[in-house]
């Protein structure tokens, strides 16, 4: 059986960014702990399920807006240590893109990740 890891499209880089979202009748702020091109892990008590349709909002370091894209919950991990959901991103025009490339490519860079 794969493995979730093996079953992504590009390789996912630890690093913390907060973010917010909002789902039907909520709006939550957590942590990303983790980003790639295609998505990113949101470390949370209270996951949202599998398929939920979320507003992100992601601060990345360094840039004078928030991004907003459109995400899709794709996995809830209820391990104790890292509970929390995967959500890929869905629907990203050109723009919020190339931002979110950037700042991945930034990313990998920095942190000497191949």
């Amino acid at each position: 059986m794969a493995r979730a890891e093996d079953k992504r499209r590009s390789a996912r880089l630890y690093h913390e960014l907060p973010v917010a979202y909002r789902s039907v009748g909520s709006f939550l702020s957590d942590w990303a702990t983790n980003i790639s091109q295609s998505g990113l892990f949101i470390n949370a008590r209270r996951s949202l399920p599998v398929g939920t349709i979320v507003k992100l909002i992601i601060q990345i370091p360094g840039a004078a807006f928030p991004v907003d894209v459109m995400g899709r919950v794709t996995r809830v991990s209820e391990a104790v240590r890292a509970p929390g959901m995967g959500i890929e991103f869905v629907g990203l025009d050109s723009e919020k893109r190339e931002r979110i490339d950037e700042f991945v490519e930034k990313l990998r860079r920095d942190l000497g990740a191949d």
